[in-house]
């Protein structure tokens, strides 16, 4: 059995797969396993390559994975809204009751819109995040976001000053052009769990699923360049012979290596700073609901896990959505932080900025959630381009991938 790609994806179906009895060869082309899910260290910072945290509600993440070993660090539920030039708090008054107050008088949105939202968490908590996904049957509508937004009497202030910096933040939409059906996912997400790191980075989660897998099973520096029946051809020349084979690459490499249809990028930019100090003390991500530059959310990653700075340091990170001028993103950034939180972001160093072209699959309305992944005569594909772009979505992918691996195993035995 081979695998091409050693993502969350990939490393979930070996995985299943090793558990079951099934031998496996994972070629990564990189100098370490995750894909997307990567950490760096710079001078003690841990710098993950892109903003990035797990829902704690994501079912495979408790399904695949030990979230006590994790050691995950949460972020506080609700955020910091920028308006008017101040941070607003707005939470779940529900799992938040002492800010009920200051959410309902936060000048974001009107009191109507938050009574709204509130219908809006309930309405979403109800049934499975299953069905939420469904696709609607033909001749049904698929709402973007924004059509559901304003279908729902929510005010173009709330949709501009609260929707677009968080859910087009986590979605990487800030048209809020992607289908509402998945936008509803992350909303009963976030009002059942925590945003969460873990307190070694990212990194951790790859790392924790390769750990399952026998010594040997994943060969690092190993780049694919065709895939020929079953058989991997590498770079080099070498070729890797399987009775199947699944390619478990990010959507571009996977269309590239299997003749797939394009599945599109959503791309986005991370510039980290450290601080000598954290320039607000909360464990909330901030939205820019004044839109005052190129980051839509901030977070000081520092509040929510101290490991990821040193002793004595803060560490800063802002999200950029879309394409960006690579040269001018970083101050551009600082000229906008500079408007947030004074003179004292003039000292902050640069220590990174992430430049993401595929971070996301473009999935449009009228997506399926569950797409193919049997492609026929033991080739086999998986990753979020297959299911939904998320963490949840690449460990589902990579598991429902190695059932069907299983089953085409058990019916050629």
């Amino acid at each position: 059995m081979c695998i091409v790609g050693a993502g969350l994806a990939g490393l979930a179906c070996a995985r299943a797969l090793s558990f079951r009895g099934v031998g496996c060869t994972v070629l990564e082309a990189a100098d370490g396993v995750g894909g997307r899910v990567r950490t760096d260290t710079h001078d003690g910072f841990l710098l993950d390559r892109g903003f990035q945290v797990a829902l704690t509600a994501y079912p495979e993440l408790q399904h695949q994975l030990d979230t006590r070993k994790l050691a995950l660090r949460r972020f506080e539920p609700g955020a910091l809204v920028r308006i008017n030039g101040k941070l607003r708090h707005v939470t779940d008054p529900q799992r938040r009751p002492q800010h009920a107050l200051s959410t309902a008088f936060a000048p974001v949105g009107s009191v109507v819109d938050k009574v709204r939202l509130l219908k809006l968490v309930n309405d979403v908590r109800r049934g499975s995040p299953a069905d939420l996904l469904r696709r609607p049957a033909p001749g049904v509508d698929d709402p973007t976001t924004l059509e559901a937004l304003v279908a729902r009497g929510f005010s173009d202030t709330m949709i501009d000053e609260f929707f677009v910096p968080l859910l087009g933040g986590i979605q990487l939409d800030p048209l809020l052009e992607v289908p509402f059906r998945r936008a509803a996912v992350i909303l009963r997400m976030l009002a059942e769990g925590d945003a969460a790191v873990p307190a070694a980075g990212m990194q951790a989660i790859p790392d924790q699923l390769a750990s399952d897998l026998p010594d040997g099973v994943v060969r690092l520096h190993s780049p694919v360049a065709a895939i020929v029946g079953t058989t991997a051809v590498l770079a080099d020349g070498a070729r890797v012979e399987a009775r199947a084979l699944v390619v478990a690459t990010e959507g571009p490499a996977a269309v590239a290596l299997l003749g797939l249809p394009e599945v599109g990028s959503r791309a986005v930019t991370a510039v980290y700073f450290g601080a000598d100090a954290p320039p607000v003390p909360d464990k909330l991500v901030m939205l820019d609901g004044d839109r005052s530059g190129p980051a839509g959310t901030v977070a000081v990653m520092s509040n929510v896990a101290p490991t990821y700075a040193p002793p004595g340091r803060a560490l800063v990170v802002a999200e950029v959505l879309g394409p960006v001028d690579r040269e001018g993103v970083e101050p551009a950034v600082r000229a906008q932080l500079r408007k947030w939180f004074g003179g004292v972001v003039d000292g902050w160093e640069h220590l990174h900025t992430y430049r993401i072209a595929h971070a996301h699959p473009d999935q449009r309305p009228g997506f399926s959630a569950k797409q193919r992944v049997d492609l026929g005569d033991g080739v086999f594909v998986c990753g979020d381009h297959r299911d939904t772009p998320a963490i949840q979505g690449a460990l589902f992918s990579g598991k429902r991938t190695a059932a069907a691996v299983l089953r085409r195993l058990q019916g050629a035995a």
